[in-house]
Formats: C-alpha cells, structure tokens, sequence
C-alpha cells in the first residue's frame, strides 16, 4: 500500500508539468511499478505463512488466546512506580514480615500508655523514642502497602492482579484500620511538645493511641503461629499469659493516672510520690503493676478505697477482673487438660485392658508382659494411631505421607526392587505397623504364610525347633515372608513358613498381607509377572522350586489364557454376525414395509369401484330382504314362547 500511495503521488506531481505522450509512458511505467510491488508483497506474505504452524490451531485455544490478548489491550496489568506488586500470604516471607508487624504493634501497645502515664519513663531517653516511633510507622506504612496487594484465592486459584487485589482490599473493612492507624496525629507536637512532660499525667505522646488499630495484625500472626507450629497448647499458653501481663500493665496505668487526679499522697489509696525511693520510675511502676495484680486476680488485701472515684474504679476492676480472669483461668485450664489427653486415653485403655486381665485370672507372668508392652508402646510413639489421625487427610495426601515415610523401607525388598512406581506407592498404603515383644514368635515353622515381613527397628532370631539354637540373626531393613505372598506354583514348602522367626527384644514390623498384595498387583500385570520370576530365583537358589510343577501351571495358565483369548474372538465374531444379521433384517423390513405401501395405492381404486356398484343395486332387492327378515322374526318369537 505504501508503494502504490508513493507512485499516485509520484504521477500526480508529474502530470502536473507534463501533458501528452510522456504522461502516457509515464502511466504506463507506473503500472508495471504496482504489479512488480504487488508480487513482493505476495512474496513477503506467502513467506510469512510458511513459517507459522502448519497444523490448523485449536478453536478453543485459539479464542481463549484471543480473548486473554483482548483484555491485556483493554486492561493492562497495573503498577506500583513501574514494578508489578503481588504478595503471597502463604510464602514464609510474608509470616517473617507479619512478625516484624507483630512486634511493632506491641511496642506501641506496651509504651505508647506506659510512657503516657510515667513521665519518667518518657523523659528517660528521647532520641531511642523518637527513633522508635518513627521506624514503627514506616513499618505500618510498608505494612499497609503489603497487605492491600496480599493475594487471596478465587475458584480455587491465588488471585495476582494488582488491581484487584486493591478492589478487594478497598471493599473489605481492613483500610479503614489501617488509615485510622497511620492518621499523622503527631502533628499535635508542633503545640504540645512530646518530651517536656515533668509531674504531668498525660503526657503528649497519648496522640499516638490511634497506633493500636493495628492491632488485627498482631492477631493474624498469632493464629499463623498456632498453626504452623509442632506445640500449640504451649503457644496457646504464653499468648493467654501475654494478655494478662498487658491487661495488668493497662490497669496499672489507670491506676497511676486515677492517683495523679486524684492527688498522690492524698489518703491511703492512692499512690504516694513523697520520699527519694518512691519518687523513682522503678518503684512507680512495680507498685502499681502489683496493685493492679491483687485487684484484677482478686487475691490479698488492697487499700480500702476513701472516696466514691475509688470506690468506682475498684468495683470496675473486682468486676473485670471476675469476668475476664475466670475466662482466661478457664481457657488455661482446658488447654492444659488437652496437652494430656493422648496420655489419659493411653492411660484408660491400659487400666482397661488391667482390668480385663484380673477379672480372667491371666496370670501375673502374661500380665507383666502385657504392661511392660504398654510401656514401650508410649516411649517409642506416644500410643499413636496412624488410621485414625491420618483418616482427617485426603488420599491423595495420605499417599504422599506414606511414602515419605514407608517407601525406602519397602524399597530394601528385594522382590520390589526396580518395580513401578505406582505399584509401591500402592502397596505403601498397605503396610502395617506392628510391635512385638521380648520372646514373642513372628512365624512359627509349618504356617501357612499370609504376610510378609520388613523389620523397622530391633533384632530377630531364626532358631531351631528346639527354641535354643539360634541360626540366623535379623537386624533393621531384613526382610522374611517375601516368596509365601506371591503363592507360586511349584513351591515345594507349600507357601508355609520354613522356620522359627523370635523376637529378640521389642521389635518394630511392618507387615504386608498376602490378600493386599494380589489386590494391588491386579491393576499391573507385568510387575505380577516380574515379582513371580524374582520369587522363582530366590526358589531355585534355595532348592525349594519343583519346575516341573512350576510348568505345568505356566503351561495351565496359558492354555486358560489361549482359551480365553479365543472365547473373546469367537464372542466378537459373534457380536460381528448378529450386528451384520440385524442390518440385513431392518434392510428387509424396510423393503416389505414399502412393497406393502405400493399394494395399498394399487388396491384403492378398486375399492371404490366397488362402492360404485353396492350404492347401485335395486331397491327392490332390499325390500325382498327386509320381507324375509320379517317373516322369520315370528317363528323365533313362537319358539321362545313355547320353551
């Protein structure tokens, strides 16, 4: 398009100088000039389509391209200052950044009253509270920047649009906190100087109470904390014990300032400044910490109050203190009853199972054992049972926390060495734990084997039939029982045990159950036909393999294969023959359906010939008829009367 806009403008211009003949070469040069830059642009274009794909592109992914490139030219991603500004809650970056928050907010709850009622403590270094208050509002600046671009989930999938991130942040109520929390009350200071407070309850710095609205904070770090970490009673625990220590330090602030009001030294109740020793920051502050303490907790003897403000703010305290301190006594106690309650429900099975055993008359022998296996059981794994705290989890977590745990133990099978993925991660869900005692036999000689075993923890010994002659000794990652669970044909043992397998000590056994293993090796046949072959050498490496009964079932079991194989071909020739023998009977049926069709048309006609001929028959034959109908209706009358 340029180049022809280049010649129409080119011959323009030169038609305007020249007339006649040249005008006419001219014109003519032109044309030639269009089609010669017509064939590059063809040229260009046909180059341009040879590079793309040549398969045609997907509708579906096509559109959705299209729509996506639509919305990025409508909507572009916005920005913060050029950078693109996305903060993922679920990052450990952002729990460190709420805990840098967190202490911000309690340097303002602890210091911002503190030093509003104890002039000494605000006059006792100003550069350090100057410092701390202004890095604490950069930090709730930055905090407020954060948290309205923190991404929360929608349909499942983390939202990173910063724009609606902002609308989301806009639209819940935690701005209005945060700009309550961030108002520059510190302006206040250009009247009402922050460090020239001396004998003098409120100090300027009260101005900065608005920084408390940032508690929401502190609580969300509180619950990331409680769920994050391995001891939650115990940090249950020290967040109860926090909130009274500041709860008390409020109280014992009130109290100071109610004192100052009131006038200190004035009666018994109030705090008295006179003296070297209690005119100090130090006495000022664990006096009435210890006042507060006594009222709040409802415990000693307090100064009885001399006026009515006194008895006011007392009565206010007895009454906060009840409420909120027997909540709080209540919520410790419930928590501390919970770090027990795996102990008292291990503690109530065993003094059932005690009690059992008395009322049968076990014997102290059998009994000793049995307490001695409780024991062990708690000091190893706390009585814990793996179904039941697991059965909360999905399966598909379930899996991954048992093969984070299991699956290098299973790995150490030689049989399962090697295997599919999927088949261990399907036979690691059923591994079993189970705990043996000193003395207790796994296997004896002559049983029939239904389990396989993998050793865990503690030492085994394979003896004799004697029960003292000790042939073998297994330690941890041994494995016995492995061959009984293929049930292989030709196994001259018969899939019974061939020795005496006891526990040395108390032994940890994973147990693998012939029925889930063939269960799991249903859905992957050639790991079947591996495991066999595998199970076969360690057979024939033992003597114990009979191959001809070993061929003889191959040889079974592939005659049923071939059988089967043929059964599915005849049954498909069959399916083939009826499909072939209903289309030829819907053909035939549809041709018998129109050759009646032709009949019915070819037939009609002389039907109505036909009536033709009945509507012209005399009228004298049906009088004829109706005579005869008459004369025999009175013999028929005569004959029913005589009967």
């Amino acid at each position: 398009m340029s180049v022809n806009i280049l010649l129409d403008n080119m011959s323009r211009d030169h038609l305007k100088h020249d007339n006649g003949q040249p005008a006419r070469l001219f014109s003519a040069m032109r044309g030639r000039l269009r089609q010669v830059a017509a064939s590059l642009q063809a040229a260009v274009r046909f180059r341009h389509i040879s590079r793309r794909d040549p398969r045609p592109p997907d509708w579906f992914v096509d559109k959705s391209n299209q729509d996506e490139a639509t919305e990025n030219r409508e909507n572009p991603a916005p920005t913060c200052w050029g950078h693109r500004i996305v903060v993922n809650p679920s990052l450990p970056s952002h729990y460190k950044w709420l805990m840098v928050v967190s202490l911000a907010v309690l340097y303002n709850v602890i210091f911002v009253l503190g030093r509003a009622v104890f002039w000494e403590l605000n006059n006792a270094s100003p550069p350090l509270w100057w410092t701390l208050d202004y890095l604490c509002d950069v930090i709730y600046i930055l905090d407020t920047l954060i948290r309205s671009h923190e991404g929360y989930l929608e349909q499942g999938l983390l939202v990173t649009d910063p724009h609606k991130l902002r609308m989301h942040y806009f639209q819940s109520k935690k701005w209005r906190t945060d700009v309550l929390s961030l108002l520059p009350t510190d302006i206040v200071y250009c009247w009402w100087p922050p460090y020239n407070c001396y004998v003098k309850v409120p100090c300027p710095v009260i101005i900065r109470l608005n920084r408390l609205f940032r508690m929401p904070r502190l609580w969300e770090w509180f619950e990331r904390t409680e769920t994050d970490t391995n001891y939650p009673n115990v940090f249950r625990i020290c967040k109860v014990v926090l909130a009274i220590l500041v709860l008390i330090h409020w109280n014992a602030c009130l109290y100071f300032a109610i004192s100052y009001a009131i006038g200190f030294g004035t009666d018994n109740w109030v705090y008295n400044l006179n003296g070297t020793v209690n005119s100090t920051l130090m006495r000022q502050y664990i006096y009435s910490f210890y006042w507060s303490t006594l009222t709040l907790t409802t415990i000693g003897e307090t100064p009885v109050p001399e006026n009515d403000a006194e008895y006011l703010f007392v009565v206010a305290d007895f009454l906060a203190g009840v409420l909120i301190f027997a909540t709080i006594v209540g919520n410790i106690g419930s928590m501390i009853s919970n770090m027990n309650v795996a102990r008292v429900d291990f503690q109530n099975r065993m003094d059932g199972v005690k009690q059992y055993m008395a009322f049968r008359k076990v014997g102290r022998e059998l009994e000793g054992r049995v307490i001695r296996w409780f024991a062990y059981t708690w000091a190893e794994s706390g009585a814990l049972d793996e179904e039941r705290v697991l059965s909360a989890l999905p399966d598909k977590l379930k899996a991954e926390i048992a093969i984070r745990v299991h699956l290098e133990t299973l790995r150490k099978v030689r049989i399962f060495q090697d295997c599919e993925p999927g088949l261990l991660e399907a036979l690691v869900l059923k591994l079993r734990l189970q705990v043996f005692s000193p003395g207790d036999y796994i296997c004896r000689k002559g049983d029939v084997g239904k389990e396989m075993y993998i050793v865990k923890r503690g030492r085994l010994q394979v003896v004799a039939d004697d029960g003292k002659t000790v042939l073998a000794t297994l330690g941890a990652g041994s494995v016995f029982g492995e061959v009984s669970v293929l049930d292989i044909a030709g196994n001259r043992t018969g899939n019974r045990r061939t020795a005496n397998v006891r526990s040395l000590g108390y032994s940890d056994l994973f147990c693998l159950a012939k029925e889930d293993l063939l269960v799991a090796l249903a859905d992957y046949p050639e790991a079947r036909a591996t495991l066999i072959e595998r199970g076969c050498q360690l057979l024939r490496k033992d003597g114990l393999l009979d191959e001809d009964a070993f061929k003889k079932a191959r040889e079974r079991q592939e005659s049923m294969t071939d059988s089967l194989k043929r059964l599915e071909s005849s049954v498909e020739n069959l399916q083939t023959r009826l499909a072939r023998l209903l289309a030829e009977f819907t053909a035939s049926q549809a041709k018998l359906k129109q050759r009646l069709t032709r009949v019915e048309h070819t037939d009609r006609p002389t039907r109505n010939d036909e009536s033709n001929e009945t509507l012209t028959v005399p009228r004298a034959r049906k009088r004829l008829r109706s005579f005869e109908a008459r004369r025999c209706s009175p013999a028929t009358e005569s004959r029913h009367k005589t009967m």
